[in-house]
């Protein structure tokens, strides 16, 4: 008897059950604000990469400069180790910005999407607790084994929660 009460109650409660997915990746991707922080990363980017370029080109006129004048003969050994000290710490203070800069561009990638992520995952609690689902599953994180005719897909209803349409 026991057995039978505990068989129909768990029958009763996989019918209550609502499924849902979703393709955060998708749904990410046409958000207003990433295009807004893509935007500002773009910017941050180009600036970094014209001081590079900047920093490059000035350290390859101060290489052609300093082997020129390492080639004349009358030039001392002390001026060219010199020479040479300067080109090494030169390409040292080059590869410093170079990370630096690699280390702040992600730094502000992080700042910006972060938001953007979780202003996703806030539209995807509201569709949840509105619509009564049980589970909401991540297609883009490739979370479904399987789906079933009782799974729904409420990324348009994400997306209208985000007023994206």
């Amino acid at each position: 008897m026991l057995l039978a009460v505990m068989a129909t109650t768990l029958c009763l409660g996989a019918q209550a059950q609502k499924f849902g997915f979703v393709n955060t990746n998708e749904i990410f991707n046409v958000m207003p604000d990433k295009v807004t922080a893509e935007n500002t990363l773009k910017q941050v980017s180009d600036k970094y990469e014209a001081e590079f370029k900047n920093l490059q080109e000035a350290f390859q006129k101060k290489m052609t400069e300093y082997e020129a004048a390492d080639q004349d003969p009358s030039t001392p050994q002390a001026i060219k180790d010199r020479h040479n000290q300067e080109l090494q710490e030169d390409y040292m203070k080059i590869q410093n910005f170079q990370q630096t800069a690699a280390q702040d561009l992600q730094k502000q990638q992080d700042t910006l999407i972060a938001p953007i992520t979780q202003k996703l995952q806030n539209a995807i609690q509201a569709v949840g607790a509105e619509g009564g689902y049980t589970f909401i599953f991540d297609q883009a994180a490739g979370s479904i084994l399987y789906t079933g005719t009782n799974a729904e897909d409420v990324s348009a209803k994400v997306k209208a929660k985000l007023g994206i349409k």
